[in-house]
């Protein structure tokens, strides 16, 4: 799999981050949530899978600049 660069909206680029891959899906680097309050809330979560926190912000930007 090869990921592209899609933005992010820390100042030095790093993390939370989205990236596009070349099998059609979106990855998304960023810090695991920790809060086991916040983790009981999520559901079905299968091995090897986490919960990363996205800002609201990056999401709206990455939706009207690439995806749409």
């Amino acid at each position: 799999m090869r990921l592209r660069f899609l933005g992010s909206t820390s100042e030095a680029g790093a993390c939370p981050s989205l990236y596009e891959t070349d099998r059609g899906t979106i990855v998304v680097q960023g810090l695991h949530v920790t809060d086991p309050e916040a983790l009981s809330d999520l559901r079905h979560v299968l091995d090897g899978e986490t919960a990363i926190e996205v800002p609201r912000e990056l999401l709206s930007e990455i939706a009207r600049r690439v995806l749409l």
